[in-house]
């Protein structure tokens, strides 16, 4: 086994058979922890590194066998059911283990880029015969950059199309070390206003679009994702600057339009989060073939996620 199968880092998911990551049937990687704290994300699982508690309510019994088990009594009852003390709780897994019901579960572990690429091989059949492959997702790639690396390198000996979705917040050495093991790169762009960004994300987005040069004059194919999000970014203003800023850094590039939707917001109830985005509504369709229409109107080809 070489040095880098055994690099090691946290992931929360492995999503077998994928077919929204990238060309084909794919196995995503997702890895944990983020330095963006966007108010619509659809995980918030991946925004902490550390391994976190998630409670489901609609599987609680209320049987309390958790509270019994908790070694340190993060765990109690309250009147409206199994209160979790987020600070005290250390995610040691024993309310999971106790709880007959799957209302607990531990997201994220820790894992090496082996025992990473033992999963991943198991579907190389479906890659060869779909035009599929490996996709390394977030969180964010370049929080754990050597690990992401290593898992990359195991797929290209093994002959695994990969692909990298990343929305270039990070370092930007380790984003160049992943570059030759990159065969796609999904590039996030959310807003050009660093201001408007900061506000929405918790972060500018100055060494984002940094990032975004290097990918852009890598020679690696680049597809562009920008999240259409209501309050944000859903105007034609937003869309245009987005659409004008890529065409002059790769022209007749590809634009991902991926409307705004709730099926993460369950999540947050898990994590004890509020849900910000509450009253927001998905973007209309005419909008979204609007904002389809300016991307192309730049020399771009657009596809818009349904």
């Amino acid at each position: 086994m070489s040095g880098l199968a055994q690099v090691t880092g946290t992931v929360f998911n492995i999503q077998r058979y994928s077919i929204d990551d990238g060309p084909g049937i794919r196995t995503t990687v997702f890895l944990k922890g983020c330095p963006l704290a966007c108010v619509w994300c659809s995980n918030p699982e991946s925004q902490n590194h550390a391994p976190e508690l998630m409670h489901r309510e609609s599987l609680c019994k209320r049987c309390y066998r958790c509270v019994a088990a908790c070694p340190i009594a993060a765990i109690s009852v309250g009147s409206d059911g199994v209160v979790i003390d987020r600070d005290l709780c250390d995610a040691c897994g024993e309310c999971v283990k106790a709880c007959p019901h799957g209302a607990m579960q531990i997201t994220g572990r820790e894992m090496s880029a082996d025992e990473v690429f033992e999963v991943l091989k198991r579907d190389a059949d479906f890659y060869r015969d779909s035009g599929g492959g490996v996709t390394v997702s977030g969180g964010e790639v370049l929080l754990q950059a050597d690990f992401a690396r290593a898992i990359l390198e195991l797929c290209k000996e093994a002959g695994f199309h990969t692909c990298v979705d990343t929305s270039g917040q990070g370092s930007t050495e380790g984003l160049k070390r992943l570059v030759p093991y990159v065969d796609l790169f999904y590039f996030d762009i959310k807003h050009l206003d660093p201001r408007v960004h900061r506000a929405e994300t918790g972060i500018s987005n100055e060494n984002i679009l940094r990032n975004f040069a290097v990918v852009a004059t890598s020679g690696v194919p680049l597809a562009v994702r920008v999240p259409v999000v209501p309050g944000f970014n859903d105007t034609v203003d937003a869309i245009a600057d987005i659409a004008d800023f890529v065409a002059t850094r790769v022209p007749g590039g590809t634009v991902h339009l991926l409307p705004y939707h709730r099926y993460g917001q369950q999540k947050y109830a898990m994590l004890g989060l509020d849900y910000e985005l509450d009253a927001a509504e998905t973007p209309s369709q005419e909008f979204m073939r609007a904002a389809c229409k300016i991307v192309e109107s730049r020399g771009l080809e657009c596809e818009v996620a349904v």
